[in-house]
């Protein structure tokens, strides 16, 4: 039988959750801004649609210390880095990311996760869904 490659072109994230650093003012809303990515390959906001890309990402909290908020995130726009850079630019970093937030010794692993991915198989062409549970990891930072 021959191996398969999957392309995830056509994909679907239809869930994501994300732990950020911190708590913002407006519980709901959709973030929009341009990405541009820089020489070492790190995305940023521009304010000229003709130097970036359309990156619009949605969001709700649904629970929220002091300290940090868990996000319901709804990606209206695919970017490479779009969450971690609408989020990093709000002054409410992705938990964990050392690359658009702050280095935490306490946070073990980014705090971003694909709750459900949609694909179409590359030869029968049907819709597959897989879908996860929230990390207990994500709650496990709330009650810190």
């Amino acid at each position: 039988m021959p191996s398969v490659t999957f392309r995830i072109s056509g994909r679907s994230l239809k869930k994501n959750y994300a732990v950020i650093n911190g708590v913002l003012p407006d519980k709901e809303g959709v973030i929009t801004s341009y990405l541009a990515e820089n020489s070492v390959h790190k995305m940023y906001s521009v304010d000229n649609p003709e130097k970036g890309k359309l990156a619009r990402t949605g969001y709700k909290v649904l629970k929220e210390t002091k300290q940090y908020s868990l996000l319901e995130i709804d990606l209206l726009t695919g970017r490479k880095n779009q969450i971690r850079v609408h989020f990093s630019e709000k002054g409410c970093p992705v938990a964990g990311d050392k690359k658009y937030g702050k280095k935490e010794k306490v946070i073990k692993r980014l705090a971003l996760h694909a709750a459900s991915l949609t694909i179409l198989h590359p030869y029968t062409k049907e819709k597959m869904t897989f879908k996860t549970k929230v990390p207990a990891y994500f709650e496990s930072l709330l009650n810190a």
